[in-house]
C-alpha cells in the first residue's frame, strides 16, 4: 500500500504551545498560564447581537467576502484607528479567524522556492503556513538587547535573491514587543529598496502600553505592499467566534477570496454580525480590557523584579518573556519541572522558534488572583533551583 500522507505536511510538527496546555487539563490544581485567551467573557452588547441574530433566523451563508455592512465597519475602523485606508468592496476580506488570513496571504503570494522571512521567536503558525504553501521559512534571531524588536541590519542581512515576503509580527507574540512608526520606517525602506512584500500580523494591535501602535501599511509606499492580518479574539475577547479579516491590495486580496470561497466559503454568520457591533460600540470594553492587562502587566514585571529574574518589559500583546538562562537548562526542561512540582503550566520559548530558547512565554490573560498564586509557586520552584544549583 503507498504512503497516503503528503511528505510536505509530514514534516510539520504539532504546536508547541498545545503540547504543556493538553496535560494541564488532566492535572488537578493545575494553573495554565500558557494560552494566549482573554479571560473577559465577551462583552453583552457584543453577544447580543450574535443571539439577535440567530432569533432572528440570520444563519444562511453570507457572501464569501463577508457582509458588506461588516466591511464597511472594518474599513471606517482601521482608518479610525490607525490611519489606513481600504475599499471594503475590493480591499476587505472577512475570515476564519487571523489564521486563516496568514495561511490565505501566504498560499496565494508565494510560488515553489519563494523565501518568507520570518522573525523569531513569534507566533507558532507563520513556519509550518509557509512550508504548506511551498516556500522556505527563513528565520530572523530577534536579540533580547534590542528589545526583540526587527532592526534593519538583522532585514538586511537576510534578504537573498528567492526572498519575497517578511512577515512582520508585532506587537510580538510571545515577547510583547512592539516597533514604533521610527523604527518602521527604514524596515519599509528596506522592503521597497529589495521589492518584498509584507505580511503584517496585526492581531495585537489594540493592545499597546506607552505607546499608540502604528501598522507598517501606513507608511509612504506600503499600502501596494502590505497584506494586514487582524481580528476579534484578543482585542474584543472573541476567540471562540472565529472571526478575523485582512485586507491589502485589491489583485491580492482577490487571489485570497478565490481560495477563501473553495476552502471555507464564509465566515461564521452570526459571528459577523456580532462583529459589527463590536466595531461600533466596542471600543471601552477594548479601553477597559487593556487597562486590566497593562495592570497585570505591571505585576508581573514587580514579581520578577523581586525574584531576581531577568525579564524584557513588554509594551504589546499580554505575554512576558522571562529569562531562564541562570538554571542551566532548555526552556522544555524547565517547563515540564515547574508543571510536574508546582502545577504551573508555561511555555518553553522553543516552541516560538529555536532562538526562544532560554526563555519561557507566560500569559498575563488571566485574573491577578491567578497570577498571584502562580507567581507564588513559580517563586518557590526557582528557589529550589537555585538552592540546588539549577542544572537539569
Amino acid at each position: 500500500m503507498r504512503d497516503p500522507l503528503n511528505s510536505r505536511i509530514r514534516q510539520v510538527e504539532p504546536s508547541g504551545i498545545r503540547k504543556f496546555f493538553d496535560v494541564v487539563t488532566e492535572m488537578q490544581d493545575a494553573i495554565s498560564l500558557g494560552v494566549g485567551e482573554p479571560d473577559f467573557d465577551t462583552p453583552w452588547h457584543i453577544r447580543d447581537e450574535g443571539i439577535y441574530a440567530l432569533e432572528r433566523g440570520r444563519t444562511f451563508y453570507t457572501s464569501n467576502a463577508g457582509l458588506p455592512e461588516l466591511k464597511q465597519e472594518i474599513a471606517r475602523y482601521l482608518s479610525r484607528r490607525f490611519g489606513l485606508s481600504y475599499d471594503p468592496a475590493s480591499e476587505v476580506l472577512v475570515t476564519v479567524g487571523g489564521s486563516e488570513a496568514i495561511d490565505l496571504a501566504l498560499r496565494v503570494m508565494l510560488e515553489e522556492g519563494d523565501e518568507v522571512l520570518i522573525p523569531q521567536p513569534s507566533y507558532v503558525s507563520y513556519s509550518p503556513c509557509t512550508v504548506m504553501a511551498g516556500g522556505v521559512p527563513v528565520t530572523i534571531a530577534l536579540r533580547e538587547e534590542d528589545q526583540f524588536k526587527l532592526t534593519p541590519e538583522a532585514l538586511e542581512a537576510a534578504i537573498t535573491p528567492k526572498t519575497k515576503i517578511l512577515v512582520l509580527p508585532f506587537p510580538n507574540n510571545p515577547t510583547g514587543a512592539i516597533m514604533t512608526r521610527e523604527e518602521l520606517l527604514p524596515i519599509a525602506e528596506c522592503v521597497i529598496r529589495h521589492d518584498l512584500f509584507v505580511v503584517s500580523d496585526e492581531i495585537y494591535a489594540e493592545l499597546t502600553y506607552d505607546h499608540e501602535h502604528t501598522s507598517i501599511a501606513s507608511l509612504d509606499g506600503m499600502p501596494e505592499r502590505t497584506v494586514v492580518i487582524n481580528g476579534f479574539s484578543k482585542s474584543h475577547a472573541m476567540t471562540g467566534w472565529r472571526l478575523g479579516y485582512t485586507c491589502g491590495p485589491q489583485q491580492i486580496i482577490a487571489q485570497m477570496l478565490k481560495l477563501h470561497q473553495f476552502a471555507i466559503m464564509c465566515a461564521p454568520t452570526n459571528s459577523q454580525y456580532a462583529a459589527v457591533s463590536a466595531l461600533k460600540n466596542g471600543d471601552e470594553d477594548v479601553q477597559q480590557m487593556r487597562d486590566s492587562y497593562n495592570q497585570r502587566r505591571r505585576f508581573l514585571m514587580h514579581a520578577f523584579e523581586q525574584m531576581g529574574i531577568q525579564c524584557f518589559e513588554p509594551f504589546g500583546a499580554f505575554y512576558v518573556f522571562p529569562s531562564i538562562q541562570e538554571f542551566g537548562m532548555s526552556s522544555d526542561c524547565f517547563a515540564t519541572r515547574l508543571l510536574e512540582e508546582e502545577r504551573v503550566a508555561v511555555v518553553p520559548g522553543t516552541a516560538f522558534g529555536a532562538c526562544g530558547e532560554g526563555f519561557v512565554r507566560i500569559s498575563y490573560a488571566y485574573s491577578l488572583d491567578a497570577l498571584k498564586v502562580a507567581l507564588e509557586r513559580f517563586a518557590r520552584f526557582i528557589e529550589r533551583l537555585r538552592a540546588d544549583g539549577g542544572n537539569e
